[in-house]
């Protein structure tokens, strides 16, 4: 599972939106596309409600876990009354592994320390590599394997992205190769889309341009793809 910050799925090529995504659409070409989808427009009640399959508010995630109030919706963590999908794939056979941006955590839960139970492994997950909070720099981050923190990488030419990528197929392939043919559930997860946090050489025109251009002018491109989506598949159905 693949989870983009800041982006809504009419900007995607497969959706005729304006950024050109050619990996992306030869997946969604195989698959199942969705243009229903209701947005919480926030990164934690979004994760949360991805992987419970719940409100936001029915699992205390009214807002990011930072903006956390103690009022009934909003406690800022999961409760354990909501099983999440890596929990449940874990007991039927299934490794875990989440990689890149958590984000579920009370940030009190940020130490060494603990607690964990908020944590990636406590939650259902096998295998973590990435961080807790909602940002983080993407040239020398802040970093945690399982429940560690480790040295912040400073090897020249480092960027999060390429790490996350490189990180990712390493679980899959040990995984695989000491025990081959077993299911997993891997959700990767970056930081943000955005040119701001990506190489310079690697942000590409096409990129570049949708994202100096107007809102509105972008926004209505992006609806009118999706319109046409949804058209073409009631069609064909």
């Amino acid at each position: 599972m693949i989870v983009l910050d800041d982006v809504g799925f009419g900007h995607l090529g497969s959706y005729g939106g304006p950024i050109e995504t050619p990996n992306l659409d030869k997946l969604a070409a195989q698959g199942l596309r969705y243009n229903n989808f209701h947005t919480t427009a926030l990164c934690s009640p979004s994760r949360g409600a991805l992987l419970t399959g719940r409100n936001h508010h029915a699992i205390g995630l009214a807002a990011i876990t930072e903006a956390a109030t103690g009022f009934p919706g909003n406690y800022g963590s999961i409760p354990r009354s909501a099983a999440t999908i890596a929990e449940m794939l874990k007991q039927n056979g299934y490794n875990t592994m989440a990689i890149g941006k958590w984000h579920l955590t009370p940030y009190t839960a940020y130490t060494a320390a603990g607690p964990f139970d908020r944590w990636p492994l406590g939650l259902g997950f096998e295998k973590f590599y990435g961080f807790l909070g909602g940002e983080t720099d993407q040239w020398a981050p802040l970093l945690i394997r399982d429940n560690t923190f480790i040295e912040t990488p400073l090897r020249p030419g480092y960027h999060l992205t390429e790490d996350l990528v490189d990180q990712t197929i390493a679980y899959i392939r040990d995984q695989q190769q000491a025990n081959s043919g077993r299911p997993f559930f891997a959700i990767w997860r970056p930081a943000l889309i955005t040119p701001r946090c990506t190489r310079p050489k690697s942000t590409s025109k096409s990129t570049r341009a949708s994202s100096t251009r107007g809102g509105t002018r972008s926004g209505r491109k992006a609806l009118s793809g999706k319109k046409r989506s949804a058209s073409s598949r009631r069609t064909r159905s």
